[in-house]
Parts: structure tokens; sequence; C-alpha cells
């Protein structure tokens, strides 16, 4: 499979928005945080058009305290990453949204964060990963994580140059 890359939608924060409510509205003081993350989050960057929103909680391991919320709300619960900073993640069709749950102060959320401030401010960093993300893109892919590993270079190249890692 091929990787079906959109150029910048100046949509895509106003669905956050609403993601936002959602979200907010189904697990309340439990929702310690909430971003929009990932490509989508990017002014200008060509990007998969699926919503990636971190989603901080007291903790994620503690599943009943949001995942029923979530799901009453839309969400589909699709993983569970105890090896990778106690990670949960759901998803909600239609509107292709991610939702990554992390405990809050979870070291993971400042570097996305990070990552999407330095390509909000650095049109020169956002041009070379969006130039990574389409040349990977039309390659055979066999999942789609796969693709998103593939990038993992580009992305570990920008953040060792301006001392995120």
């Amino acid at each position: 499979m091929q990787i079906a890359l959109h150029d910048y939608d100046p949509n895509w924060p106003a669905m956050f928005d609403q993601e936002h409510c959602r979200v907010t509205a189904a697990v309340g003081p439990v929702a310690l945080e909430v971003h929009h993350v990932g490509s989508t989050s990017v002014p200008g960057l060509a990007a998969k058009p699926v919503l990636d929103i971190v989603l901080a909680v007291p903790d994620s391991t503690d599943e009943a305290v949001y995942v029923p919320a979530l799901k009453l709300a839309g969400y589909v619960f699709v993983l569970r990453e105890a090896d990778w900073f106690e990670h949960r993640l759901l998803r909600r069709e239609p509107g292709r949204v991610n939702l990554h749950v992390f405990t809050a102060g979870c070291m993971e959320i400042a570097v996305m964060i990070g990552f999407r401030d330095w390509l909000r401010s650095h049109p020169d960093d956002r041009d070379l990963y969006e130039r990574a993300k389409r040349s990977l893109a039309v390659r055979e892919w066999s999942q789609v994580q796969d693709y998103a590993d593939a990038k993992s270079e580009v992305i570990s190249e920008i953040q060792r140059r301006v001392g995120m890692s």
C-alpha cells in the first residue's frame, strides 16, 4: 500500500477544536491536557488526513477512569503499550482521529509538542520533513506503521540537530 498524503487543510485546526470539545465533554476533569500534535497540527505541512491528539490523564493505566466515557463518545480502544510510556490509543471514525493517552508529565508529551512547535516556527525543517514524508509515501508498505517507523530517521535528525534528544 502507498500512503496518501494531502496538502495542508486549513480546516484541520477547527476539526481539532471539535475533537477537543468531544474529549473534554466525555472525560471532564480527567482531561488534564489535550493537544493537537502530528503533521495535521503544523500549518503548511502535508499529512495523512488523520488528526493526532494527545490526552494527558492522571494515570493512563487507570483505563476505567476514561476509556468507558470515550467509548460512549464514539472512540474505539485500539492499543495498550505498557512498554512505551503506558501509552493507550483510541480511534474515532468518521473523522479519522487517533487519540494518544499518556499519564500527565510523561516526557513523550513534551517531545511531541516540542517537535510540532519547532516545525511550526522553522519552515526549512518543516520542508525537510515534508520532502522525506513524500519520498516515503510513494513506496509500497505492508502497513502504515512501517511508513511511520521509516520517518523516524528524519525526525531524529531534526531533534538531534536542535537539541531535542
